[in-house]
């Protein structure tokens, strides 16, 4: 149904209640306050005043600069007179607008389902009660995160509106003219597994989760910590491929990427792991094959109705046949269709670390199955 433009308009005007703030060499502090230690996020700050919280998210891009700052006031209380500079936001939220689905399932895994009332690119919603609720038209859905349906947003009149930004974001086109509070969910930046995990403790704060989010992380880096200690001393590491071509690339983890850190905790050797990068390499295929043929182990995720075998992954190029991980039948895919790889490992990045080691370690595995990936059948 179309918003005839006076209403629409109205709505706009009505919106922006909150001022925003993003950017700059530098944010300005408010005197006092207890920062909370973050044990690996280097990209988020929080720091606790008297009757607020402010946030502070590092540009991931240019480290020199703060890319937003949020100050985070209870709306049980009036605004204090006194505020530092920043993008006020009421706590907790009960009328979010979520893009990403990774966000969308820890919200929910909070219990905070209720507090989301909209999201982005919903085909992409796997957990169960919030896709009913997408069905159902409680929960609407505003289009394609690249390019949101704005009349659905003003009237849904979130109060605010979680997405990721990119290099370079601005200020989101008219979504950002909206007056609405957008968290910049820089999370996905962080390079090491419990790094991007203890964002969790931000977004617990903004939907009154504190401490469900506090105990979730805790929980998450013991678990991971045990796990990794399990497998520091063995002797033998298995060399470790990832994945495959894309186009006319195949992306190789660096020595400090997600998932370079994983191999590495998991007990594996990355044999990449000379691109002293936080990020992914782009080789070509014969690159990949000459510098890691002998690899032990390979695995792949791929997005299919059916799992894929190995005979299926040996027809799609000339080159994979020569692996000797695919000759000696040491492949495992992770078929993220039937899986939620992407929307839980991010925040629990301990069940991918398990499945890691129960590939190359088995007798070190502290659950004997695997979560995620699977060997590939013939």
């Amino acid at each position: 149904m179309k918003i005839k433009p006076l209403i629409r308009l109205l709505l706009v005007a009505v919106l922006p209640l909150l001022a925003s703030c993003k950017g700059g060499n530098a944010h300005i502090v408010h005197e006092g306050g207890d920062t909370l230690r973050m044990e690996y996020a280097v990209n988020l700050s929080l720091v606790r005043h008297d009757g607020f919280i402010t946030a502070s998210v590092r540009n991931p891009w240019d480290t020199t600069k703060i890319l937003h700052t949020y100050v985070l006031v209870p709306d049980s209380m009036p605004l204090p007179e006194v505020l530092p500079e920043g993008t006020v936001v009421r706590t907790p939220l009960k009328k979010s607008l979520i893009y990403s689905s990774v966000h969308n399932s820890l919200v929910s895994e909070f219990g905070a389902i209720d507090a989301i009332k909209g999201v982005c690119d919903a085909n992409y919603i796997h957990q169960r009660e919030l896709a009913g609720r997408i069905a159902s038209g409680e929960v609407v859905d505003c289009g394609v995160g690249t390019s949101p349906d704005i009349e659905r947003i003003i009237t849904l009149s979130p109060d605010g509106i979680l997405l990721s930004p990119f290099e370079n974001s601005g200020t989101y086109g008219k979504v950002g003219q909206l007056g609405i509070p957008i968290i910049e969910c820089a999370d996905y930046m962080e390079t090491s597994p419990l790094g991007r995990a203890e964002w969790m403790k931000f977004y617990g704060m903004l939907f009154g989760k504190e401490d469900v989010a506090m105990r979730m992380f805790d929980d998450t880096k013991r678990e991971y910590l045990a796990l990794r200690e399990s497998v520091d001393s063995v002797a033998g590491r298995p060399r470790v491929i990832v994945d495959r071509l894309y186009g006319q690339a195949w992306y190789v983890p660096g020595a400090h990427s997600t998932m370079g850190i994983f191999i590495k905790d998991a007990g594996g050797e990355n044999p990449f792991d000379d691109y002293d990068r936080s990020g992914s390499v782009g080789l070509t295929g014969e690159e990949v094959l000459y510098r890691a043929s002998d690899a032990d182990v390979w695995i792949v995720r791929y997005s299919q109705s059916t799992d894929k075998t190995l005979s299926e992954l040996s027809a799609d190029n000339a080159i994979y046949p020569q692996f000797e991980a695919l000759k000696n039948e040491r492949v495992y895919g992770c078929n993220t269709t039937n899986t939620y790889f992407y929307e839980e490992v991010p925040f629990h990045p301990q069940w991918l670390l398990n499945d890691l080691i129960t590939i190359f370690h088995p007798e070190k595995s502290q659950i004997a199955m695997t979560r995620y990936f699977t060997k590939m059948k013939p």
